[in-house]
């Protein structure tokens, strides 16, 4: 199949927007997905260090934080699961419907088993089910649009509005079951909502085309019982390590980013010295690394809204409004609200600006700068004691998040498609995603270090790190671009 020209057929003429018509279909799962997702991960930390009074399960409030932090950094971590059975088992199109599934049978356990096993059998099937359906939804996406094709970032960018409209709409509507009715009636909702994206994924799927329907390095018989040998070893592994004490529920943020950067390492070696990728897609390779350094920055500071900003919303913002007080994990709908409102102007910008606009590397420094920046100013109420930061406040700030992660994040979706070695695009995805999910699990390893009485200290040091990192990054942009090999 693959280099064999096929006739286009009349799906794939078919426009919505200007834009291919599977992105229609792309942009409804993946919002389903993101609304389960963040309705969950929005009260999954009250969840966990709640009272049992309060229906929680009573842990540490750090260990919970933690958790969050390293179940999130798990979830991109299984992307490199998704991304392999995607190229050499099922295909990208087939491997999202089947992660979906996944998803919702995760959901399905948090809500109706109780405790601990409940939790641990939840997250561990969402982690798995959202690894393959993320990195092969955004890669089945990129297959839609040709490498030089200047409408992709914009086509990523209403992608990324679909995320966003299912982060907003989730955590809303966990949020107010946990309050009235219990934490497993929010659970509950969010497999409905999975179960609504894998619905019209299956009523839709013909606008796909044929797209992602290829295994592009397809497993042999032979290799199999190495694989389920390999599976069964790391099994055994973490059990080994979990019976010890290498690995308990405090320190499970650590390891879980150690696991990813050494994992990240390894991948990065593999594609720069596999056969298959041509010298030209090395170089690509090569140009991706201080992007993905960049983005795990980014994302330590903005996933914090799941561990950190979640304790400070809990403990520190006055969430009264008009006499009525708003569930705390509202803060999770919050920054989304600017994603919606913004992604069409930053779509149409990109799109307008063509080749004009800044460098893909000048766009990833502009948003690293911005993240810290924006983490900064909650450095203003630090001294204040009690619930005494305003809503309205945190709304501004979150404008800032909001900037920063439409400069870099489907932005770095769109070009990760284009560097991707032909016999690893999925895989390519998934690496992508191994930085965000090396920055979501740092989120939980700093929100060790978060206390009300030194806000100053943390929110300064934590902002003005990203700031440096950004301007770095932005002083080597032009090495960035020239290794690009013709990608913009």
């Amino acid at each position: 199949m693959s280099g064999v020209a096929h006739p286009a057929t009349p799906d794939a003429e078919r426009t919505l927007f200007g834009h291919p018509i599977g992105l229609a279909n792309l942009f409804g799962v993946e919002l389903w997905e993101r609304f389960s997702f963040y309705g969950m991960v929005t009260i999954l930390g009250y969840y966990l260090y709640y009272s049992a009074t309060d229906g929680g399960l009573d842990l540490p409030k750090s260990t919970a934080t933690g958790i969050v932090g390293a179940y999130g950094g798990l979830v991109y971590l299984s992307t490199v699961l998704g991304g392999w059975i995607a190229d050499r088992v099922l295909g990208m199109e087939r491997t999202v419907f089947y992660g979906g599934v996944v998803v919702m049978a995760g959901h399905i356990a948090l809500a109706v088993l109780p405790g601990l096993a409940g939790v641990g059998a939840g997250l561990v099937l969402v982690a798995l089910g959202s690894g393959a359906l993320k990195a092969n939804a955004s890669s089945l996406l990129g297959t839609l649009y040709d490498k030089d094709d200047a409408r992709a970032d914009g086509g990523f960018t209403l992608f990324y509005l679909g995320i966003n409209l299912g982060a907003f709409a989730g955590p809303l509507i966990t949020g107010l079951l946990q309050s009235h009715v219990g934490f497993h009636y929010g659970f509950g909702a969010a497999a409905i909502g999975m179960a609504l994206g894998l619905t019209q994924y299956v009523v839709f799927r013909r606008n796909l085309g044929t797209h992602g329907r290829e295994v592009p390095n397809p497993l042999p018989h032979s290799e199999i019982s190495k694989v389920v040998g390999a599976v069964a070893a790391l099994i055994v592994l973490v059990a080994i390590a979990w019976a010890t004490g290498l690995l308990t529920l405090s320190n499970l943020p650590d390891v879980t980013t150690g696991v990813i950067v050494v994992a990240s390492i390894a991948y990065f070696v593999i594609m720069l010295t596999n056969a298959k990728v041509t010298p030209v897609e090395r170089t690509r390779v090569r140009a991706f690394i201080p992007l993905f350094i960049a983005n795990a920055v980014f994302w330590s500071l903005f996933q914090q809204i799941f561990t950190v900003l979640a304790v400070y919303s809990d403990e520190r913002i006055n969430w009264t409004i008009f006499g009525w007080t708003a569930p705390s994990n509202w803060i999770g709908s919050m920054e989304p609200v600017w994603i919606i409102a913004l992604s069409p102007l930053f779509a149409i910008l990109w799109t307008r600006l063509g080749n004009r606009a800044p460098s893909t590397p000048r766009k990833f420094a502009l948003g690293v700068v911005g993240m810290g920046a924006a983490f900064l100013l909650f450095a203003l109420f630090s001294g204040t004691e009690g619930k005494t930061v305003p809503i309205l406040f945190v709304f501004a700030v979150l404008c800032g998040f909001a900037i920063s992660e439409l400069l870099l994040s489907p932005i770095g979706l769109s070009v990760t498609t284009k560097l991707a070695p032909n016999a690893f695009r999925a895989q390519m995805m998934a690496l992508y995603f191994f930085s965000v999910g090396i920055g979501t699990s740092m989120s939980g390893v700093l929100s060790k270090f978060y206390d009300p009485s030194h806000e100053l200290a943390y929110f300064g040091i934590t902002g003005l790190v990203a700031i440096v990192v950004g301007v770095l990054v932005w002083g080597i942009a032009p090495w960035v671009s020239r290794h690009m090999e013709g990608v913009h």
